[in-house]
């Protein structure tokens, strides 16, 4: 875990779970790292090129750098600062969007729909990505029954999602 997500307030994610109902354990690591991903067929840009350790230590979607890239998994990662590359590098798996990047709630329905960087939420120390307003409101109001049944819907839906 990299310095600064230690030093976040522990009772404030844990404060936002309880609040939000979470009752669902983060996903293990290994199916994340053989997700499909979301990425800009025409750029090779991941999440269109936000820097996905800002949504951790920033707790806000900020757009990374072009001169601070990383090539990873096939796509091109970007950056605000290379301590956000770096802590990427170390531990890609906790900072990997879940479901791949695609929508949460679209996945627990049985299908795959690209999620938005501006559309998210943090829920289990891992970050999920919606494709609009409506599906984000849906999974917070029930997080853990939507990442249950998603989870278990995942792994067939991985397998029919292009790459």
């Amino acid at each position: 875990m990299t310095a600064p997500r230690q030093r976040r307030n522990p009772w404030a994610a844990f404060g936002l779970a309880l609040a939000l109902g979470a009752g669902a354990a983060a996903p293990a690591a290994s199916t994340a790292a053989n997700s499909p991903l979301v990425v800009n067929p025409k750029t090779g840009l991941a999440l269109s090129g936000y820097d996905l350790v800002a949504y951790f230590t920033r707790q806000m979607p900020t757009f990374g750098r072009p001169d601070i890239e990383l090539s990873f998994k096939g796509s091109v990662w970007r950056f605000q600062n290379s301590g956000n590359r770096a802590a990427f590098v170390a531990h890609p798996e906790v900072y990997m969007p879940r479901f791949g990047g695609y929508d949460s709630v679209a996945i627990s329905r049985g299908i795959s729909v690209a999620g938005h960087p501006l559309f998210w939420a943090l829920i289990g120390e891992r970050l999920y990505l919606f494709y609009n307003r409506e599906a984000r409101a849906d999974f917070l109001a029930d997080p853990g029954r939507i990442i249950a049944v998603a989870e278990r819907k995942w792994p067939e839906i991985a397998r029919s999602v292009a790459r």
